[in-house]
C-alpha cells in the first residue's frame, strides 16, 4: 500500500498470458447494417496489400453487392459441410484454417452458433482456439450479442437474442465502433441495402424504431468506451505508471461500521448511475478494528452486502490510517471520485485524532472528494473479549510494574550513575507499553515515569516539588521524548500488527492453493475446501453442487447427512442467483446456515454453507474478505478439476471415434473384398467346379474367420472378459501349431525355426499364445517382400526368454517401434496398401500384458527386416521336473 507507483503484478500476469496469442480485433456495431462486415473487409485488403498473409475464414454477405465485391480478391478457406435434420450447413473450418496458418483470419458473426456435431458449439470458442494458435482474428458483433447488455437491449427493444459472446472475449480485444447516425440507417434499411423491402417495412416498426437505435448506438459507445479504459489502467498499472488517467470515471465509496453507511452506499449508487461509471465500496481495516462490537461488524457486512447488490465490487483492505488506506486504494484503482462520509464529532476529538476528511481533501491529489453528512456517533458497547476505548487494563498494571522496577533499579544505581542516566531508564517501560499496548498506555506510562523521576530522584526527594529550575527543564524534555517516543512505538506496533495480519492472510491462502492443489480428484478438492474453511474459522462446512433435483450434499465437515427444507431453500437461491442466502445475508435469514456460492465466469459450480453450534453469526465482518478470497482459490480449483474432467472425457470421445471411424474403414474394406471373391468363386462353381475355386472359397472364408475373430478379442480385452488358463507349454510345439494354422500366410515362404531343444517350458495360457503367434506370423507374411524367409528365434537369457519373429522386408519407420501395437495402426498410412485391420499387433500386445508378458518391436540390419520379440520373465519359466509334473 505504501508503493502506489509499483507494477502491478496482476496487470503483468494477465500481460504474460498475451504473450504468444494472436490479437482480436472486433468491429462493434449498434445493430446490422451500419457496415461491420464491409469495415472488416476494407481493412483486411488494406492489410493484404501491406503484406500481410490474410485469408478469410467466413463472411457473410447478405446478398450485398458491395460487400461480396469487396470478398473478391481474399483468399478464402471452403466451408465444411455440416449435416444436420436432412439439410446441409456451411460452417467455418477451422481444421483447414489452423492447417494452413495465416497471420489474420476474416471471421464474420462473432456470436454465431455452429451446427450442432461441430468442435465447439459457438463461433467465438473456434476464434478463442485460433488466438491459442497465434493467429490475429478480425470479427464483427452488434452490441445486444453481448451477455451483459442482453438484459437491458430486450428491456426496451422488446427483442431478446439467443446468440451471445462473453464480456470476457472483449477484455482483450481491440474495439472499432462502426457507427452511423440512426437516420442514415434508416435510409438504407428503406432502400433494401439492409433487408428486402418486406422485412425493412416489418423491421422499422420495431426493431430499427429511431428511439431504439439511438440507445442501442449509446450503448455500443459506451461498451467500447469501458473496454479501452480497462485496457488503459492495465497498461498503466503493469508499466507503474503514476496519474490517475481520467478517460472514464471511477467512483470509490469508503464505508464503515456507522449506521449512516448504507445512506453514503446509496448515493454513491445515484452517482455512479449518472456517471454510467463503475464503482467500489471499500473498507479501510486499522488497527481499532478488534474492538468494533458485533453489532458494529453485523452493521459493516450488512453495508458490503448491500454494496454487492446494488452492483459494486466490495474491498476490505488493511492500513495504518483510514486516510492512508484511501488514499492508496484510490492511486491503485486510478478513481477519479471519492464518496465518503463526515461523521459529527467535538472540537476536542479532531484536535487530538484530526479530520479524515480534511487530511483526505488534502492530500489526494486531482480526485473529486463528495462528503456526505453522517449521523451523529452513537455510543459503542465495550467489545466482546475485553478492551475498551483507552486501553486493555492489563496493559497498564504491567507498564507500572515495568515503572516501579525501573525505580528500584534506579535506586540500586544511584551511587554508581548521575540523575541523567538514571531517567533514560524509564524510557524502557514507555517503549514497552507503547509497543505492546498502544500509544494510550505510552502516554500514561511517560506522565507515571516522570512523576516517579521527580519524586524519588529529584531533590528534595519525597515530594512533587522541583527546587533547582535546570531540573524543570529536564523532565520537561523527558516527557517530551517520552511522548515522541510513545508515537514511534506505538506506530510501529500497528505496522508490525497489519503486516503479521496480512502474513497470516497470505499464508493462509497460499497453504489452502497448495492444498487444493495437491488434491487428485473432484471429491478430494471439496472435502479439503470443506476441512480447511471449517478448521480456519471453527464453523461446521458443507459443499453442495447443482443438479436436477435441487442442490445436492457432496461434502461436508464434521460429516452432515441431511439439511432442513429451509437450508436447502437458501442454498437453491444461492446457487440460482449467485448471491449469498442464509443467516448474516439479506435471504432467508431463518436458515441457521449462510450459503456463499461458488462461482465462475460461466456458472455458479457449488454453494458453500457456513453455521456455527451456538447458532451465532457464521463469519465476522473482518473476517469476510479472507473467507471470500478463499472462495475464489476453491472456485478456481473446482474448475480446473472440471476442465480436466472434460479434457479427459473429451480426448475418450475423440479416442472413441477414431476407433470407430477405422473400424468402419477396416471393416468396408476388409469384408467386402473377401466377400467379393467368394460370391465370384461361388459363381464360377455353378458352372465351372475346380479345386482352385474351392481352394479360393476355403482361404477366403479363412481370412473372414480371422478378421471375426480378432474383432471378438479385441472386444473381450476392452471389456476386460478375457479368460486366461495358464499351463505349461512348450514353445517349439506351439510354434509349430501357429505355423500350421498360418500356412496360407506363409504359403510363399520358408519358416525358419530356431527353438534350441534345451529351452524350458513357460507357464501362459496356450490358446492365447496361440492367437499371439499366428498374429505375429500372418504380419510378416503381409509385410515381408514377396519370397522372402521368415525366422522364429528363441533365446535364453538370464532372467528371461525371448521369442522372436523376424521378417525381411521394409522394417518399421523409426520412432513409430511403440505406435505400431495401437489399435488400427498401420505403418504404410493407407487401408488398401495392405490387406488387414490393423488390429492384429493391437491384439498381441494386450494378449502378452495379460498373461505378465511384454512385447517390443525394432528394425533389424542384417537381413533389413522387422523383428517382433516377446518377452517372457523369469517367474513363468518352469525350471525343474516337479514343477513341470505339477502343471
Amino acid at each position: 500500500m505504501n508503493e502506489p507507483h509499483r507494477p502491478d503484478p496482476e496487470a503483468f500476469l494477465r500481460a504474460a498470458a498475451q504473450e504468444g496469442r494472436g490479437r482480436l480485433k472486433v468491429f462493434l456495431g449498434a445493430a446490422p447494417g451500419v457496415g461491420k462486415t464491409w469495415e472488416m473487409l476494407t481493412e483486411g485488403r488494406q492489410r493484404r496489400e501491406a503484406g500481410v498473409d490474410v485469408v478469410v475464414g467466413v463472411v457473410e454477405t447478405h446478398g450485398r453487392r458491395e460487400t461480396e465485391a469487396l470478398v473478391h480478391g481474399h483468399e478464402i478457406i471452403p466451408r465444411r459441410t455440416v449435416d444436420h435434420q436432412g439439410h446441409s450447413l456451411g460452417e467455418m473450418d477451422i481444421d483447414a484454417i489452423l492447417a494452413r496458418h495465416p497471420q489474420l483470419a476474416l471471421v464474420d458473426e462473432l456470436a454465431h452458433s455452429n451446427a450442432p456435431g461441430s468442435r465447439h458449439p459457438k463461433r467465438y470458442q473456434d476464434v478463442e482456439e485460433l488466438l491459442a494458435a497465434g493467429i490475429d482474428v478480425y470479427s464483427t458483433i452488434n452490441i445486444q450479442h453481448v451477455e451483459s447488455l442482453n438484459d437491458v437491449v430486450a428491456s426496451f427493444t422488446r427483442v431478446r437474442v439467443r446468440e451471445t459472446v462473453p464480456d470476457s472475449i472483449l477484455e482483450h480485444a481491440e474495439i472499432e465502433v462502426v457507427d452511423i447516425p440512426p437516420d442514415e440507417l434508416i435510409e438504407r434499411l428503406k432502400d433494401g441495402k439492409v433487408y428486402i423491402p418486406q422485412e425493412a417495412s416489418r423491421a422499422l416498426n420495431h426493431f430499427f424504431s429511431k428511439s431504439n437505435l439511438t440507445a442501442l448506438r449509446e450503448l455500443a459507445l459506451r461498451r467500447a468506451a469501458q473496454a479501452v479504459d480497462a485496457q488503459m489502467l492495465d497498461y498503466v498499472r503493469a508499466h507503474a505508471l503514476a496519474g490517475s488517467f481520467a478517460a472514464g470515471e471511477r467512483v470509490i465509496v469508503a464505508v464503515s461500521e456507522q449506521p449512516s453507511a448504507a445512506g453514503l452506499v446509496r448515493s454513491a449508487k445515484r452517482l455512479a448511475d449518472a456517471l454510467r461509471a463503475p464503482w467500489t465500496a471499500i473498507h479501510i481495516e486499522t488497527p481499532r478494528g478488534p474492538q468494533l462490537s458485533d453489532e458494529d461488524r453485523q452493521r459493516l457486512a450488512d453495508t458490503l452486502a448491500l454494496a454487492s447488490r446494488l452492483g459494486a465490487e466490495t474491498a476490505s483492505i488493511p492500513a495504518p490510517s483510514v486516510a492512508d488506506g484511501l488514499r492508496s486504494f484510490a492511486a491503485e484503482a486510478r478513481a477519479t471520485q471519492i464518496v465518503i462520509g463526515k461523521s459529527a464529532r467535538s472540537w476536542w476529538f479532531e484536535l487530538r485524532h484530526g479530520s479524515v476528511v480534511d487530511r483526505l481533501v488534502r492530500d489526494i491529489g486531482p480526485v473529486a472528494v463528495h462528503v456526505m453528512p453522517g449521523e451523529d456517533s452513537v455510543p459503542r458497547p465495550r467489545a466482546a473479549g475485553g478492551g475498551s476505548h483507552w486501553g486493555d487494563p492489563i496493559g497498564y498494571v504491567w507498564s507500572m510494574l515495568a515503572v516501579i522496577g525501573m525505580t528500584l533499579l534506579g535506586r540500586l544505581m544511584l551511587e554508581a550513575i548521575d540523575l541523567g542516566n538514571i531517567a533514560l531508564l524509564y524510557l524502557v517501560p514507555v517503549m514497552f507499553a507503547a509497543a505492546s499496548h498502544g500509544l494510550r498506555t505510552g502516554l500514561a506510562t511517560g506522565l507515571a515515569s516522570s512523576l516517579a523521576y521527580n519524586f524519588f530522584f529529584l531533590p528534595p526527594t519525597g515530594t512533587l516539588t522541583v527546587s533547582n529550575p535546570e531540573n524543570v527543564i529536564s523532565i520537561l524534555v523527558f516527557l517530551g521524548v517520552a511522548v515522541v517516543t510513545s508515537q514511534f512505538a506505538a506506530r510501529m506496533h500497528v505496522q508490525s500488527v497489519l503486516a503479521q495480519s496480512s502474513a497470516r492472510q497470505n499464508a493462509t491462502l497460499a497453504g489452502f492453493s497448495r492444498q487444493l492443489t495437491a488434491s487428485p480428484s473432484l471429491e478430494e478438492i471439496r472435502h479439503a475446501i470443506c476441512a480447511e474453511i471449517a478448521r480456519l474459522f471453527d464453523v461446521r462446512t458443507v459443499l453442495m453442487i447443482p443438479s436436477d433435483e435441487g442442490p445436492q450434499l457432496r461434502a461436508a465437515y464434521p460429516p452432515e447427512d441431511r439439511l432442513d427444507e429451509i437450508e436447502r431453500a437458501a442454498a437453491r437461491w444461492a446457487m440460482e442467483h449467485g448471491e449469498p442466502a442464509g443467516r448474516g445475508s439479506s435471504t432467508l435469514t431463518a436458515s441457521d446456515w449462510l450459503f456463499l456460492p461458488v462461482p465462475t465466469k460461466d456458472a455458479v459450480l457449488a454453494v458453500i454453507g457456513l453455521a456455527r453450534e451456538d447458532a451465532g453469526e457464521p463469519v465476522r465482518s473482518d473476517q469476510f474478505p479472507l473467507l471470500m478470497s478463499l472462495i475464489d482459490q476453491a472456485a478456481i480449483a473446482l474448475d480446473r478439476m472440471a476442465l480436466e474432467e472434460a479434457m479427459l472425457e473429451a480426448g475418450q470421445i475423440r479416442e472413441r471415434d477414431r476407433l470407430r471411424s477405422a473400424l468402419l474403414s477396416s471393416v468396408s474394406h476388409d469384408l467386402r473384398t473377401p466377400l467379393t471373391t467368394i460370391i465370384s468363386a461361388t459363381r464360377e462353381l455353378r458352372t465351372h467346379p475346380s479345386p482352385e475355386l474351392i481352394d479360393t472359397l476355403d482361404g477366403e472364408a479363412q481370412r473372414l474367420s480371422r478378421f471375426v475373430a480378432n474383432l471378438l478379442d479385441m472386444a473381450r480385452v476392452e471389456a476386460g472378459a478375457l479368460p486366461m488358463r495358464a499351463e505349461a507349454t512348450d514353445l517349439f510345439d506351439a510354434v509349430a501349431s501357429a505355423a500350421h494354422d498360418s500356412r496360407s500366410a506363409l504359403a510363399d515362404r520358408k519358416l525358419d525355426v530356431q527353438i534350441p531343444p534345451d529351452i524350458p517350458l513357460v507357464r501362459v495360457d496356450p490358446v492365447l499364445l496361440h492367437h499371439i503367434l499366428i498374429n505375429l506370423l500372418d504380419n510378416a507374411g503381409r509385410y515381408g517382400d514377396p519370397g522372402t524367409p521368415v525366422t522364429v528365434r528363441s533365446l535364453r537369457e538370464p532372467d528371461a526368454i525371448s521369442l522372436s519373429v523376424i521378417d525381411q522386408g521394409p522394417g518399421i519407420p523409426a520412432g513409430m517401434e511403440a505406435r505400431v501395437f495401437d489399435t488400427f495402426t498401420r505403418l504404410e498410412g493407407s487401408d488398401r496398401s495392405k490387406t488387414g485391420t490393423g488390429l492384429g499387433l493391437a491384439i498381441v500386445k494386450a494378449f502378452a500384458e495379460a498373461m505378465g508378458l511384454s512385447v517390443s518391436a525394432r528394425t533389424v540390419a542384417d537381413p533389413p527386416g522387422a523383428c517382433f520379440t516377446l518377452h517372457i520373465p523369469q517367474s513363468l519359466i518352469l525350471t525343474d521336473i516337479m514343477e513341470k509334473d505339477i502343471a
